[in-house]
């Protein structure tokens, strides 16, 4: 069943917008501007209003995770519907009847599940130091880049986790039986024995003679069919934290600063090699514990110091450190901060020449000695060593704080100096590009390009840019990417004469006459085979799965699945369209292997999954059904 799911993208993907999305709270496309009146909400459900700064956060935030989870399969356009708009602010409508419902059940977190909530956080849990506790400053940083204290994030992640309680318990209470499971397994892994004959459009093109007033008929009725699309050449300009680096052109004394300034970026860290021999003393053991575990300490080192060059040895034998002892106590080489001991032991390892032995340390693991068995000290390398890792770097930090700074001066000034890009491109240091676009996506381009933006395409060939030749408005393009273009030479869409399309106008004539000889023999011959039961014709044997089609295409595979079990041998016939037609015979099915228990189990979940899916959105019917729900546009049907 897993397979048929990997095999079947394009239906998994429409699930994704069918189910998933709504679901998930999946909301924002690029482009969806004109959707909205320009009031300041889009929505409210018992009088919380849902604003527009909220979709369009969700908008961003979404459309960049739809973008990482699909990859090169992502494709705005799925979304750019009226319906799927609606579904995307019915999602947010959904997560604030939950939080109203939740506030009214008077649903919380404790402080011990937010505090395991956040550990569970990759990214939290990224900012681990070696003795397990996080880093606390660095926490608050990102927060804070987040415009954020850990006391509102904390209250984030509860709110959060009592509003998730509700849709946890439907879920968890939805099951299905493991006859049900198995029975859909089995027909998703069934195995059907067919033979074919294909009739292929190609082999009947000979036959097809078309005469020059046939030709013409058809031109004169498919005349849009050999337009030329429409194009546009533009200027362009692009505003973004790279253009804007690329721009950046320091002095040395520029640099140099920056060099002072952020040293420690220039600077390696002291590294000491040490090894080390431990007595376990937890911090939770007795006192009595503790003290026979520093007596054996002391022993220890008396016996280091009266044998220095016998370290390796004493700790071999008498370590509590198991994965160092086997090498002499050896720790490797370390910088501050990466060795458990904490910082007591750092303390006292780069306090440390090189071949001297510590006093007795005490951590949270017992009490160490240390032998320092070499030394780096720090060095910070001069300004003419990394210079130019310096300019990158001044030219990165001055790109990202130039957009942050330019972002919205750029968008002012291409829109007040609508009849040329230059000014903007002299204000930012930009080059102005060129290029000739479509009104759709150029799939040559990279996916990411500029040029293929939805948004940007629809501003370029609005009338304002194509008649009036005013700049677009700057266009976030997402990545922290502006852009601005200006049409500079457009043609509209034309029909060439039919002299000049009239090979063009026979090749589809003749495609299309064949496709339908091949589906008016084929359907006369599968007439025939149905009363005859015949297998003369017919290629060998094959075993299909839905799975494993062994060549047969898609649209075929599902009609041979479609047939009678109960009437085999059974004949099946299907269009392939501009390929011609195919005729099936389905000779008979093969017995199912045992569904083993772990792809059982797994197909257990995911028809609960399934039914989960459809119990939370049947609570969610009747959440909204009780709610007092007000749409400022294009109201969806289920929130009338």
């Amino acid at each position: 069943m897993l397979d048929y799911f990997r095999n079947h993208q394009r239906l998994m993907m429409a699930l994704l917008l069918l189910i998933i999305v709504p679901g998930l709270g999946f909301v924002g496309i690029q482009g969806f501007s004109n959707f909205f009146d320009e009031s300041a909400y889009v929505a409210s459900v018992n009088g919380h209003k849902i604003t527009r700064a909220e979709y369009e956060s969700a908008f961003r935030q979404q459309v960049e995770r739809a973008r990482s989870m699909l990859g090169a399969q992502f494709d705005a356009k799925m979304f750019d519907s009226p319906e799927t708009r609606r579904a995307m602010v019915d999602s947010l409508v959904q997560q604030r009847a939950l939080a109203d419902e939740a506030q009214r059940l008077h649903l919380t977190a404790s402080d011990d599940a937010v505090r395991r909530a956040l550990l569970a956080d990759p990214v939290i849990a990224s900012l681990r130091k070696p003795d397990g506790s996080i880093d606390v400053d660095r926490y608050k940083q990102l927060l804070a880049m987040q415009g954020m204290t850990p006391a509102q994030y904390d209250e984030r992640m509860r709110y959060t986790l009592a509003n998730d309680q509700i849709p946890a318990s439907i879920q968890q209470t939805s099951f299905t039986s493991k006859s049900l499971a198995q029975n859909l397994t089995e027909l998703a892994e069934q195995r059907r024995t067919v033979q074919g004959i294909v009739l292929r459009a190609t082999d009947f093109a000979a036959k097809v003679q078309p005469t020059d007033a046939q030709l013409q008929a058809y031109y004169d009725a498919h005349r849009s069919d050999f337009a030329t699309p429409e194009t546009a050449t533009i200027q362009y300009l692009v505003l973004s934290p790279s253009t804007l680096a690329a721009a950046a052109k320091p002095g040395d004394a520029e640099l140099k600063k920056f060099y002072d300034d952020n040293i420690q970026r220039y600077k390696t860290q002291g590294e000491v090699r040490a090894s080390h021999i431990l007595v376990n003393a937890p911090k939770d053991a007795s006192v009595a514990d503790k003290a026979k575990a520093r007596q054996k300490a002391e022993e220890l080192l008396a016996q280091v110091k009266a044998h220095p060059d016998q370290f390796a040895e004493i700790a071999r034998k008498n370590s509590d450190d198991s994965g160092s002892a086997a090498k002499g106590g050896d720790l490797g080489y370390f910088a501050p901060g990466q060795i458990a001991g904490g910082k007591a032991f750092d303390d006292a390892a780069f306090s440390l020449k090189k071949g001297e032995v510590s006093g007795i340390v005490e951590s949270d693991f017992g009490y160490h000695i240390i032998q320092a068995t070499d030394v780096k000290p720090s060095v910070t390398k001069s300004f003419d060593e990394v210079k130019d890792a310096v300019a990158k770097d001044y030219a990165a930090q001055q790109g990202t704080k130039g957009f942050a700074d330019s972002a919205q001066g750029f968008t002012d000034l291409v829109y007040e100096k609508a009849k040329s890009l230059q000014p903007a491109a002299d204000k930012y240091k930009l080059t102005i590009q060129t290029a000739t676009v479509g009104p759709k996506p150029n799939p040559q381009l990279p996916q990411d390009s500029p040029l293929n933006n939805a948004k940007l395409l629809a501003a370029v060939f609005a009338p304002d840019s194509v008649k009036e030749r005013n700049n677009t408005q700057a266009v976030d393009v997402g990545n922290n990417t502006l852009v601005a273009a200006r049409v500079t030479d457009y043609k509209a869409s034309t029909v060439p004469a039919f002299d000049v399309v009239k090979d063009a106008v026979r090749a589809k004539v003749v495609a299309e006459q064949s496709a339908a000889m091949a589906r008016k023999e084929g359907e006369a011959k599968l007439a025939e085979l149905q009363k005859s039961k015949s297998t003369d014709g017919f290629t060998p044997a094959v075993t299909v799965s839905r799975n494993d089609a062994q060549g047969v295409p898609p649209a075929a595979l599902g009609a041979i699945f479609k047939a009678d079990a109960s009437k085999l041998p059974a004949y099946v016939g299907v269009d392939l369209g501009a390929d011609g037609y195919a005729i099936y015979r389905v000779n008979g099915i093969e017995k199912a292997a045992p569904v083993a228990a772990d792809r059982l189990a797994g197909a257990q979940q995911q028809v609960a999954q399934v039914y989960a899916q459809a119990d939370m959105e049947a609570f969610i019917d009747s959440l909204k059904a009780r709610s007092k729900v007000k749409l400022s546009a294009a109201p969806a049907p289920s929130a009338e």
